[in-house]
């Protein structure tokens, strides 16, 4: 019969890469108390990483030797076991759109979850709540716009969306235009000059 520690290992090793681990869906190979105990032996013997509480991954190997998983695969992995929208946060937005030259030095993700931190070996990933409005086309560049904007505010809205609008192809920015009812008055008002001066 194999050790719980082994079928705990043989469960992340079926997930892909970054996939969190949660030490609830694990209950079935034993008792709440028994589980964790593993898990945090586990942990210390580098099999795997904690990322927070009761979330675990396993690190990837490679003839370097063993690193975390993808900040970017850890956070898909996690919006989709939870059911949670999770995206970059605005400055990343920003960055990725060409907005600003400044790249974020940390990890950001806004989140319809609750606000948290979790750790991936040296790295923090820091998940935000956000309000809803911030979490639109998760995965599209309209998307990207609204919270690149939401970073860059009022002042510097309009020169931003005159500058994306020659960048980016015409039906993402029908997209962002489409949700107006959702945004803030004042970005809703510079996509509205906007699409007045189109």
């Amino acid at each position: 019969m194999q050790t719980l520690a082994t079928q705990v290992l043989e469960q992340a090793a079926g997930l892909p890469e970054g996939a969190p681990l949660i030490a609830k869906e694990l209950l079935h190979l034993g008792n709440r108390a028994a589980v964790d105990q593993v898990l945090s032996r586990l942990v210390q013997r580098g099999k795997l990483l904690r990322a927070g509480r009761g979330i675990y991954v396993l690190p990837v190997e490679s003839r370097f030797g063993s690193r975390a998983p993808s900040t970017v695969k850890m956070v898909e992995g996690l919006a989709r076991q939870r059911g949670e929208t999770i995206v970059p946060h605005g400055a990343s937005a920003a960055n990725t759109l060409g907005l600003t030259t400044q790249v974020p030095t940390r990890s950001v993700y806004l989140t319809s979850g609750p606000s948290r931190r979790l750790k991936l070996g040296a790295q923090t990933v820091e998940l935000r709540h956000a309000p809803t409005w911030q979490l639109i086309f998760p995965g599209r560049a309209a998307g990207d716009v609204v919270r690149a904007l939401a970073w860059l505010g009022p002042d510097k809205a309009g020169a931003a969306l005159r500058a994306l609008r020659a960048k980016l192809p015409p039906a993402e920015m029908k997209k962002v235009a489409s949700a107006r009812a959702r945004l803030p008055t004042w970005m809703a008002q510079e996509l509205s000059a906007l699409l007045a001066h189109a």
